[in-house]
Parts: structure tokens; sequence; C-alpha cells
């Protein structure tokens, strides 16, 4: 997420363990009477329990005796704890806003609507006084507030540990946090979840350039979004053509042309290399230069045929063909949706199994989410203004709903970032702003409806993304062995030198919304982008800094542990080509040793040459040879 300036410095609040009497509450009389000078309040040093905070009408605190480790000077910052490891519970000026923690620190775990907000830290009871009323030492409550404390973490669930130094290395804090993440594991790691990918180090992970692909000229602004790997071929979209490369040499195999430019493509496909499309009946002429997204179709990967195409007329638009703007696929069906409604159409010969009909309610399907888990439905209701958005887990085969989830006020897209686990993506309240289109994440019983987890995404602290009128447009962002995986925004590394910039990718428990303890760091100068899942594992792109090539790492689901699988070359020629894309616009595919970025929008005047230098179609890579 392209972050927003930072907000200004909030000030200091007071040390940890300085009395807060209320306002008017009575105070014992400093040593010496009234008027002398008072010894600064004590605070025990760096790791060792804080004294609680007091609330308000506390009875007065005895003074600080003078033999007490030196504190922190009133209104100067205290030490921040290394990069990673949990914050201490700061205390805020009255009137001030509690400062946002570090990236990669843990976060609260957010609360379903409806459900009341716990406290980040509860308030320790008072001490209570000893002996007829006599008070205890300081000593002793400072000793009985940290087993308070001990006690109070632990019953939340999460216990965080420092690991100590390791020279520079991983300083991911060690814990447990419960769920369906995994059973914690004897060192701190989620055990049973993680691995069983198919994806595996070749004996030499060094890549060469395999091909690059130039430019097409274009009439105006074209969308050339979608490209897919098969075992011989990588498959991009053209000008009003599918067309098919040699793996390895770039060579063309085959040209599928169509009636117009390609207008939608699915992510998914299936088993034998078929994938849906959309297109347009005609092609772009000027001053024309855009066409109604009216034909569905499904494409043969391998042989480059089109097995059927077909369009559906219907809803409120009349005896009109109904207009897509993006597709999907599930088990047997194919589903597309847009601003027109919603249709679905048997795999197997383009029968129409629902279509969009008439409705005085104004309710459409904006699009589906598809995959192997289900397909999913987000449909909405109402006018422009006052819209309402409803997630409906959908019977394939009749367009039923078998369960549904109303979205809050304030939504009027989402997408959907995975069918099972259910899991959706919202602005909600235009909160983002920062251009990701989410504001949370809404964890879904996809057989009840009923709402399990809300995580919020920090626009400044994540970098997760979606297209707010996409139903399947979200990128960086996974979904595997009960978690939710993100990145975060890339922050200064370790060295605090310039262009010293790194990120990781963190973990968030489906079921209860709480952070996993493990992320997965990129390392000084890259930054970590999620692609997909490989089982249990997550696939990821590292893009270089100015003089390395990028990488392909696997990344174990449980641990966040990585094993490189390609390294591309850092001649400044090849990272040229490879960094010529955008990180946010562009498509990136790995598997099986062979690794394509490819533009998805391309206009009249993007020249093969630019400022920022030559411009391609797709560049590949690949380990083979």
């Amino acid at each position: 997420m392209t972050q927003p300036p930072p907000p200004p410095n909030q000030p200091p609040g007071p040390p940890p363990g300085t009395p807060q009497g209320g306002f008017g509450a009575p105070q014992d009389p400093p040593p010496g009477g009234f008027g002398a000078p008072t010894p600064p309040p004590a605070q025990p040093p760096y790791g060792y329990p804080q004294q609680p905070q007091q609330p308000h009408q506390q009875p007065q605190q005895p003074p600080q005796p003078p033999a007490q480790p030196p504190t922190q000077p009133v209104g100067q910052p205290g030490q921040q704890p290394p990069y990673g490891y949990p914050a201490q519970p700061p205390t805020q000026p009255m009137g001030q806003p509690a400062q946002q923690p570090q990236y990669g620190y843990p976060q609260q775990p957010q609360q379903p609507y409806g459900y009341p907000t716990q406290p980040q830290f509860q308030q320790a009871p008072p001490v209570p006084a000893a002996g007829g009323g006599k008070k205890l030492s300081a000593q002793m409550q400072i000793v009985i507030a940290a087993v308070v404390a001990v006690v109070l973490l632990i019953g939340g669930g999460l216990w965080y540990a420092n690991s100590g130094d390791d020279g520079g290395k991983d300083d991911t804090a060690k814990g447990t946090s419960g769920g369906t993440g995994g059973d914690g594991g004897k060192d701190g790691g989620s055990a049973g979840i993680g691995g069983g990918g198919k994806e595996k180090p070749p004996a030499n992970p060094k890549s060469k350039m395999a091909f690059q692909l130039q430019l097409p000229t274009v009439p105006d602004v074209t969308d050339l979004g979608g490209s897919w790997i098969t075992d011989t071929a990588y498959v991009k979209t053209g000008v009003n053509s599918v067309v098919g490369y040699d793996l390895n040499k770039g060579t063309v195999l085959w040209t599928l042309p169509l009636t117009g430019q390609v207008c939608g493509t699915s992510r998914h496909t299936t088993a034998d290399h078929k994938v849906p499309i959309l297109f347009e009946a005609t092609k772009r002429v000027a001053p024309r230069y855009y066409q109604p997204c009216t034909e569905v179709g499904l494409l043969d990967l391998t042989t480059g045929k089109l097995v059927w195409q077909t369009s559906v007329t219907g809803g409120n638009g009349g005896d009109a063909k109904v207009r897509f703007s993006e597709i999907t696929l599930h088990d047997r069906t194919v589903a597309a949706g847009g601003l027109d409604g919603g249709a679905a159409f048997d795999v197997a010969n383009g029968n129409v199994r629902w279509k969009p009909q008439p409705n005085a309610d104004n309710c459409d399907d904006l699009g589906y989410g598809g995959g192997e888990g289900g397909l999913v439905a987000v449909r909405k209701c109402g006018s422009y203004d006052s819209p309402t958005v409803t997630i409906q887990n959908l019977d394939p085969m009749s367009g039923r709903p078998l369960a549904q989830f109303k979205m809050p006020s304030g939504v009027d897209y989402a997408s959907v970032v995975s069918t099972k686990p259910l899991v959706v993506a919202a602005d909600v309240g235009d909160t983002a702003g920062d251009g990701s289109n989410i504001s949370d994440f809404f964890s879904i019983d996809e057989k009840t409806g009923k709402l399990k987890a809300k995580i919020t995404a920090d626009a400044d602290r994540y970098a997760a993304r979606c297209r707010s009128t996409k139903v399947e447009g979200c990128s960086q962002v996974l979904v595997g062995n009960g978690r939710l995986y993100v990145p975060t925004e890339e922050h200064e590394g370790s060295t605090g030198e310039y262009g010293d910039e790194t990120n990781e990718i963190v973990a968030f428990d489906l079921a209860t919304g709480q952070s996993a303890p493990e992320k997965a760091d990129a390392g000084d100068r890259y930054t970590l982008m999620p692609l997909r899942m490989d089982g249990g594992n997550l696939i990821a792109y590292k893009w270089p800094p100015y003089d390395r090539g990028g990488q392909i790492v696997s990344i174990d689901g449980g641990t966040m542990k990585s094993t490189l699988l390609m390294e591309n070359p850092g001649d400044k020629a090849n990272r040229d080509a490879e960094t010529s894309f955008s990180q946010t616009g562009a498509e990136f595919q790995y598997a099986n040793g062979h690794f394509f970025v490819a533009e998805t929008l391309v206009s009249k005047t993007t020249a093969s040459t630019s400022s920022y230098g030559k411009r391609y179609l797709a560049v590949g890579f690949t380990t083979a040879g």
C-alpha cells in the first residue's frame, strides 16, 4: 500500500510506574516536606515487569525509596525494544491518541461487529493494605504487580519471550497462539501446518533469461490482463487474441484470434488446462474504442482452441446482451458477473445454468469467487447512494444460496480472497485511504454465514491490495493453513543506509483474528510479495535491490522459514528488464522452475523505450538447462 505521510510524533507519556491519582486525589508529602526536591520516580530496568497504572481515585502512593534504579527523565522517550518484539504498553497523556505499534508487532485480535471490545491490557486491581491498614512497601507492590501482569498475559492467550541477540539474525518473537493455526509446538512454532508443496528447489537455483516479449501496438488503453503456465507453454493475452509461447525459447506455439479484445480472465483452470475467458463481440475501431464485454468462452491452454463460446440476454437490460466484467471457475461451473448481473454456465458445453432476471429490488451479482473451495457471490442491492452488499455461498449447480453474510454499512464493494475458508476483503466507509481498497478482512463460516473474526488491515502497516470493483481482484494476500498471510509495507532495514528497505510476511489466525508469532523476513533491501499457495507453503517473489536479481522462495506456512527456488541474474541488463514492471500492476507467475512477469495494461502512448528504460509485454526466467 502506498503509505501516506506519517503522523507527527506524539508527546511521550509519563514513565511506567508513575502514580496516576485522580484529579484532587490526596498525595503524601515528599521527603523533607512540600517544597523540598522530589527524587525522580523509580523505573525498573528494561525487560522487568512494569508497575501497573492505578485507576482514578486511587489512594495515595508512598514516596519512592532512595535506592532505586535510575529512571527515564520525564519528557524523554523510552528505549524501544528490538524490531519485531512486542512493545510494552505505553502510558499516554490525557487527550492524546495511543501511538501505533511498529511493523511486525503482534496486534490485538479484532472482534466481530456487535461484540464488546476488550481492553488491550486489563487494569490491575488496587494493591490491598496489610496489617490493619499498613501500606505495602514499594518493592512488594512491584512484585505483586509483576505476578498479576504475568497471570493476565497468560490468561489472554499470548506469551511473548524475547529470544535474545543472535548476531543480527531473525529477531522473530517466539510464542504460541490459540486457534486453528496450529498447536504451538515445543519450540513456540505452529506444528502440524505448512509443507506438502509441489515446488522443490532445483540442484542449481541460478536462473537465466528465457525470453522477452515486445509490447504490441494498441489503438488506446487496452487491458492485456491474463497469463498462465502449463507443462509446455506460457500463455498470454494479446490484441484481439491469446497466444501460447514455448516455455524456454519464447517461440509461438499457437495463436487464437478472437472477435474482439479479451476483457476478463479466470485465475482458476480445470485439471486438464482449460480456462474461461471474456471477450468483446467486435474489434475496437475509432472513435469507439470500447465494445461491450458480452462473450463467454472456454479456452484450451494446451491446444489453443476455443472449446465453446456463448452469451446471454436478460435482467433489467431486456433483450440486450448481458455485459460482464469478470469471470471465474469452480468445479463444473463457469460464473461471470458485472453491473448487469451474474450468469453461470456448464464447463463442459457452455449451457446456461442461470442468468440475470428482472427484479424490482435492483439486486445483482457483481461477481463470483471460485476455485476448489466453492462458488461465492458478491450480491449488491439498493440504490447507488445507499447499497447493501451480501456475501452468498452458492450451490454451483443451481445458484441457490447455502449461507450468507451481510456486510456492514459503508461497504460499496467486496472482494473474495478465498472461498474455503471464506475470507472477504472490503473498505468499510472508505477508511483505507491509501488506494489498497482494504480496511478489513472478514473471516466467515461458509456453512453458517456467521462472522468468525474481523482482521483490521492497517494501511500504514500492510501491503495487500484489491481492485475495488473486482470480486477476484486481490493481490499480495493468501489464505491457507487456517491463516491469512499478508506482507507488511516496506520499512528501514537493519543497516539504516539509503535504499536499505525491507519487509516481512505475517500471518493471522482466521478463527480468532490473532496474529501468529512467526513471520518471514525478506532480508535487507528485498521486498517479499506472496504469489500463491503451494500445498501448505507460500510461493513468494523477492523484489530485488538495484544490484541484485529477484528471487523466488517457498515459505513454510507454519514455521515461515524460506527455501530458495530461483535466483535471477544480477547484471544490469537482466535486472532492468525484470524490474521494468510495476510491483502493484504486473502479473507474476511461477511454476516448476519458470518465472514470468507481464504487463496488464498498455496504452497508445506506452513506448517500448521510455525514460525508465526499455519496456516489455513479458519477460521470462528459467532454471532449466
